[in-house]
């Protein structure tokens, strides 16, 4: 069946969707990588203390766990490309507030509605995907959110470069404004895109049958696979609806055990994501390496040669993600971390403090430090970065999926939070080396739970996902 299925796929269109849904991980990945290069002006323009610039960059964090449990729920009313429409507008304004204001508070509430856009467009983009892809080929096609997360971590880290370059350093100016406010307004230009592209494709057809609207969903299901293919799938997709009610939050919920296993399942990948530290390399590459003793000139350089290795991990990952399996990736990839989080840990370890309190390390320690942070990248890009994406998009059935979203997006943005939020006091106040061994310990766990607890979804369509109906 999937191969016939995929024989008579419009892949034009369905390339098509996925690289206008794919946008919004490109926002996402942009606004992470662009607060990189803006640390020193933070501090200058605000006169932020590390509490405060902790504060200042994760206020984008708590909105992005807002964005994302509201618009789980909001998707399910409203559907998931009027969501993301609204996601872009948000992101926009955000990006030109941010780039031109001098009020500190102004700042933070704009960071906090363009976290609420990003942390939207993180969860639907790869549902959305999930909901249109043929289930052969979906895992590739859901990969590529992270590939364009990456695109965007990637492209922030080069503008802030040439930014920087260009004005001397993070705090020259440029056409009037210091380098770093050009690093947020940048962020307007994808936004834009991401907007325009955002009319020009349908809506998701399992929210068109949710909705009753059946007669567009057929129109859309053709116009992806043909009517015969259409026509059945319409019969699954309503048939995997509860009877009795329209998706609301109540549905993630099981006596007993407070959820159903499957969104139990979901909290794992999503939490473990963030509790190995990645973040801290995407948010503060620029601070990490600094502490590491080297310039801010290299320290921009290591962020961008760090973006290209993802991207190059990402693709591996779409060669095989389809083939070999979600969960068999997930458990290479927390071996693989959880070895190089532990050489990272040592090479800090043998690192020296100055008088000022500066880490100091030797050239041959240095290369260790870079040589396993970039294989922990490698690792984290083959596996949990987009996996984790991949099976949020797809583990959940149709009558849970935009509840579920909501329930595992905010945990997956508060774990950001609080990794982000707590790394300049970790690192400053523990030392490095102890903070790498709780990411560390964190990828050691996840090897495990993965085992124990994940499913495998290679192949399914969506309709034969278990979780309800007493699964």
């Amino acid at each position: 069946m999937a191969a016939t299925q995929q024989d008579n796929t419009n892949m034009a269109l369905v390339s098509a969707i996925v690289a206008v849904a794919t946008i919004g991980g490109l926002l996402f990945g942009y606004d992470s990588g662009a607060v990189n290069g803006t640390q020193s002006g933070l501090k200058a323009a605000f006169a932020l203390d590390e509490n405060g610039l902790g504060f200042t960059v994760g206020s984008l964090l708590v909105g992005c766990a807002a964005g994302a449990f509201t618009a789980g729920r909001a998707a399910d009313r409203f559907g998931r490309k009027r969501i993301m429409v609204g996601s872009a507008i948000l992101f926009l304004v955000g990006a030109l507030v941010q780039g031109i204001t001098d009020s500190h508070t102004l700042f933070v509430i704009a960071r906090f509605f363009g976290g609420m856009a990003v942390g939207a467009a993180s969860v639907l983009s790869p549902a959305y995907i999930s909901e249109v892809a043929p289930a052969a080929i979906r895992g590739r096609l859901t990969s590529v959110q992270q590939v364009m997360i990456i695109t965007g971590l990637t492209a922030a880290f080069v503008v802030n470069y040439l930014l920087a370059q260009a004005a001397g350093d993070s705090l020259g100016a440029l056409a009037g404004l210091p380098a770093w406010r050009w690093m947020y307004l940048a962020q307007a230009v994808p936004a834009v895109v991401f907007l325009v592209a955002l009319q020009f494709i349908p809506e998701s057809p399992r929210y068109l049958i949710s909705s009753g609207r059946e007669a567009e969903a057929r129109n859309v299901l053709t116009r992806l696979f043909g009517p015969t293919e259409a026509e059945r799938k319409v019969e699954d997709i309503r048939a995997s609806f509860a009877t009795d009610h329209r998706p609301r939050l109540a549905d993630v919920l099981a006596p007993g055990t407070v959820l159903r296993p499957i969104v139990w399942a979901g909290l794992i990948i999503a939490l473990f994501q963030q509790f190995v530290g990645i973040n801290v390399i995407f948010y503060y590459g620029e601070t990490l390496w600094k502490l590491a003793g080297v310039s801010e000139k290299a320290a921009l350089e290591r962020n961008i040669f760090s973006g290209i290795v993802s991207i190059a991990a990402c693709f591996v990952t779409m060669a095989l993600v389809d083939k070999v399996g979600r969960k068999p990736l997930l458990l290479v990839g927390s071996a693989g971390m959880t070895a190089s989080l532990g050489a990272m840990s040592w090479a800090f370890s043998q690192g020296t403090l100055d008088a000022a309190g500066a880490l100091q390390m030797d050239q041959d320690l240095g290369l260790i430090a870079v040589i396993a942070a970039n294989i922990y990248v490698i690792f984290f890009n083959v596996s949990w970065g987009p996996v984790m994406w991949v099976m949020l998009g797809e583990m959940f059935p149709n009558q849970l999926r935009g509840s579920a979203l909501a329930v595992c997006g905010l945990a997956q943005w508060v774990a950001n939070y609080a990794v982000v939020q707590s790394f300049p006091a970790m690192a400053s106040g523990l030392g490095l080396a102890p903070t790498y061994m709780l990411y560390t310990g964190s990828a050691f766990i996840s090897f495990f739970l993965v085992k124990a607890f994940l499913p495998e979804t290679k192949g399914k369509e969506l309709e034969q996902m278990e979780g309800w109906g007493g699964h």
